[in-house]
């Protein structure tokens, strides 16, 4: 046992498990599993001085905080997961008078997506338990991140895709050397192979909000933006006129949602935080989904937090999910912080995705979802110039070339002559 978690509670009735035993969702009711820390012994051993004082530039920075050990070796991708950079778009600060205005940009990851946190985390685990074979369902992103690290790993890996995702995601599947199957299906076909196959055969299933431990990984991206927004020179900068610093519960955080598993994931790190006294309050969440694959959504502004199935349809294909495998924790990301859910159409989403480029952030459908969820609330007045925001990116536009170039004019096509090149410009 990890002396840093204390047990594994189940998200809807409550109930705890013991910390030795696998499991994945409640025996009970299926609900997903919260693995809870040790946060007394931990308060006793580490302090914020301890975190923000760390050299280590990835998410193993936060090791103290995290349910499992240091990975095996060094100068692996392993170990250069996170410490992804903040930005401040000058061209969309000015375009829209924003006064404290972010983005955080996954797609520096190793493989480019936020889903190298929870796969990071995943190897750690499997290689802690003796796991021989990790096997995932993905759209691309999460399967990439699995493979990628277990190839740094020299981990097995298999991934069920849908033969409708991306190539250039299958690409890196197949680079990565992962043992990949294409299903004929949707994502949600894929996930329920994925749990049938692991019941037959024994595999440790690393599937997004159904393995308690995806979870763990995605919790960083919130010590990473509360450790960025304590750093000496970022208090400086936001410091009022009246000489008072303003708190991280001002700010207000967007996030692109599918399954749910990275927005619940950024709560738990937040109360995680809050649970070891090291912040007040809880930032803002705000869950972005496509109009076209709004489940969680529905269930947020219908009150209530059990998820109804939608037949997803969305270009945004890391968010197109039919049945949400965390989305009663997704809803409560959102209505714990009072937060929101924020709808956006697919002509939004191609739209920020431009403007996003305009200050060199190349974004994948899904990431630029959540920069169209801001605008969307500032349109709406839900949200003011004034606030302070950080949007994540969560993937690189090469994730989606086809997607990237729907967003943008052609290029224009001329014979290679000066004579051609001056009718152009004249023209």
């Amino acid at each position: 046992m990890n002396p840093k978690y204390a047990s594994y509670r189940c998200s809807l009735c409550g109930s705890y498990y013991d910390p030795c035993d696998i499991l994945y969702t409640c025996p009970d009711d299926g609900g997903n599993l919260d693995v809870l820390l040790d946060y007394a012994k931990i308060s006793e051993e580490v302090s914020p001085e301890t975190i923000l004082g760390s050299s280590d530039g990835s998410l193993w920075r936060y090791l103290p905080l995290l349910p499992v050990d240091h990975p095996a070796g060094w100068g692996t991708i392993l170990h250069s997961v996170g410490n992804t950079p903040v930005y401040a778009p000058a061209r969309i600060a000015e375009k829209y008078n924003l006064q404290s205005f972010w983005i955080k940009d996954e797609s520096t990851n190793p493989t480019a997506s936020f889903k190298d946190r929870a796969s990071a985390i995943l190897i750690v685990r499997a290689q802690e338990i003796g796991a021989k074979v990790i096997v995932t369902a993905s759209t691309g992103n999460a399967g990439a991140a699995l493979a990628g690290m277990a190839a740094a790993a020299r981990q097995k890996a298999l991934i069920f895709a849908p033969k409708s995702a991306p190539a250039a995601k299958i690409a890196q599947l197949l680079v990565y050397n992962a043992e990949v199957i294409l299903v004929d299906g949707t994502y949600d076909d894929a996930f329920d192979l994925t749990l049938e196959a692991t019941r037959e055969f024994g595999w440790y299933c690393r599937n997004t909000g159904y393995n308690p431990f995806t979870c763990e990984g995605k919790k960083t991206a919130a010590f990473e933006i509360w450790d960025w927004f304590n750093q000496p020179g970022m208090q400086t900068r936001l410091q009022k006129s009246d000489g008072k610093q303003r708190v991280i519960s001002e700010l207000s955080i967007f996030v692109s949602v599918g399954d749910g598993n990275i927005i619940s994931g950024i709560h738990k790190g937040f109360k995680d935080l809050k649970e070891l006294g090291w912040i007040d309050q809880l930032p803002k969440i705000y869950g972005v989904q496509a109009v076209g694959s709004a489940a969680i959504a529905n269930a947020y502004h219908g009150g209530y937090e059990t998820i109804t199935p939608v037949s997803a349809n969305t270009l945004a294909d890391s968010i197109a999910v039919d049945l949400p495998r965390d989305g009663v924790r997704a809803v409560r990301a959102a209505r714990e912080t009072c937060g929101d859910y924020i709808l956006v159409r697919d002509s939004e989403i191609l739209k920020a995705l431009a403007e996003l480029g305009q200050d060199g952030i190349f974004a994948e459908p899904a990431g630029a979802a959540a920069y169209a969820g801001y605008l969307h609330a500032l349109k709406e007045r839900k949200i003011s110039q004034a606030d302070m925001v950080v949007v994540l990116n969560t993937g690189s536009g090469l994730k989606d070339v086809s997607a990237a170039l729907d967003a943008v004019q052609p290029a224009p096509i001329i014979e290679p002559s000066l004579s051609a090149l001056k009718y152009y410009l004249d023209h």
